[in-house]
């Protein structure tokens, strides 16, 4: 997300003083929850669903994401970096191009 998203979400919750509220406990179980109804969009089918309430779950995700993140003192860049060296060495390009299987059943 750019500067001016992340500062906007911010500002929604230090105007509505709900940092109290998001300790990192309740901030993992409420992006469980979202994740949870962005998954019952696609619940009866695969390919017919709703673009808008698609886009307004993920939204709701992401806020959380982003809200423990901050909690957290964490850098979005950092971790998901950290973690794709580890998915990089994990599922090498020559063994998992085209394969689903597991990394430990390579």
């Amino acid at each position: 997300m750019n500067q001016k998203t992340i500062d906007r979400i911010r500002k929604f919750t230090d105007d509505r003083e709900w940092d109290q509220f998001h300790s990192p406990a309740n901030l993992a179980k409420s992006i469980m929850i979202e994740a949870g109804e962005l998954l019952e969009c696609f619940q009866w089918s695969d390919n017919d669903y709703d673009i808008e309430h698609v886009k307004e779950e993920l939204a709701d995700v992401l806020v959380y994401c982003q809200d423990m993140l901050d909690k957290l003192g964490l850098d979005a860049d950092e971790i998901v970096n950290s973690k794709m060296d580890k998915n990089e060495v994990k599922y090498p390009v020559e063994k998992a191009r085209g394969n689903a299987v597991k990394y430990n059943a390579f």
